[in-house]
């Protein structure tokens, strides 16, 4: 399935509204909270950073952000597996938001790769 970069805006950002709903149900403790504030950091940096690849001035801009919502992305999956490795949350209410995280990094690395590989394939025929 391919995706335009409005989809993908859209994706993002659902993503970060998901998380957000996470968080909100957290237990109320110090741990609980400083994973959250981790997971709700990154979470909304892949939807801002992907925006902001969007409107990136030029194609290694592009890449450069596209590489920060990949790490992003990865990150979330770190904290969404902490969260439930610490208990705070049944891994059964994670797997749906971890298996979207996993994807989202999947296809940022993938487009990322691609367009590295397409801005070079540019310059050689230049």
């Amino acid at each position: 399935m391919s995706m335009n970069a409005e989809e993908m805006k859209n994706r993002t950002k659902a993503f970060s509204l998901r998380v957000i709903q996470l968080v909100k149900a957290l237990p109320k403790s110090s741990v609980a909270r400083i994973l959250g504030d981790q997971l709700l950091r990154s979470a909304t940096s892949v939807a801002a950073n992907y925006r902001a690849a969007c409107k990136g001035r030029s194609r290694a801009e592009f890449i450069a952000k596209l590489g920060t919502v990949e790490e992003e992305a990865d990150e979330c999956q770190l904290w969404i597996e902490m969260i439930g490795d610490a208990g705070l949350m049944h891994r059964q209410l994670l797997g749906a938001l971890f298996g979207e995280a996993k994807e989202l990094t999947a296809i940022v690395a993938a487009s990322r790769k691609s367009a590295f590989r397409n801005r070079h394939r540019s310059q050689a025929s230049r």
